[in-house]
């Protein structure tokens, strides 16, 4: 029985992934359930296309010249790229710690931690994450300024997505 059980599951996951590719999705998650102690959680998921991947590629090359040539001119050339990649890539981005919630204020009617333009020092508060009802202050790694802001108030965000650039 669990034989039967067992290739109806794996038909079920064959037909998931075909229903992937035919829609042309990155992910897609199902959970299904027999009995009261009896389920199936099944996560399908595939890399994104190789036209995606080509722009990513294409920024790693610029960031080792960058940082082998410390001159000024050579970061203003590579913000461009960077500002059209994925920000999780860029080398001041600040990427949150844990997944949760975040706050930009201390408190509802406060003045915001950070803005656009702010200067920060190493260690200053940028923004607040709140996880299973703990604030979490996120520090500046570094001293720089903000020059952008990948979040707003209130926003739910995963481990590792990015929440500021710093530069």
């Amino acid at each position: 029985m669990t034989k039967n059980t067992h290739d109806a599951d794996v038909a079920f996951i064959r037909a998931l992934a075909e229903l992937l590719n035919e829609n042309d999705l990155t992910e897609l998650q199902v959970k299904r359930d027999y009995a009261e102690d009896d389920s199936l959680n099944v996560r399908v998921s595939r890399k994104p296309p190789q036209q995606l991947l080509a722009p990513q590629h294409m920024q790693s090359a610029p960031a080792p010249v960058s940082a082998a040539a410390p001159a000024s001119p050579a970061p203003a050339a590579a913000a461009p790229t960077s500002e059209n990649a994925d920000p999780a890539d860029h080398p001041g981005a600040v990427v949150s710690p844990m997944v949760g919630t975040v706050y930009m204020q201390a408190e509802p009617g406060t003045p915001a931690f950070i803005s656009v333009g702010t200067s920060v020092a190493e260690g200053d508060t940028l923004l607040i994450v709140e996880a299973m009802k703990t604030m979490n202050h996120i520090p500046a790694p570094r001293a720089g300024t903000v020059k952008r802001i990948l979040v707003d108030d209130g926003a739910a965000v995963e481990f590792g997505a990015p929440l500021v650039i710093l530069e």
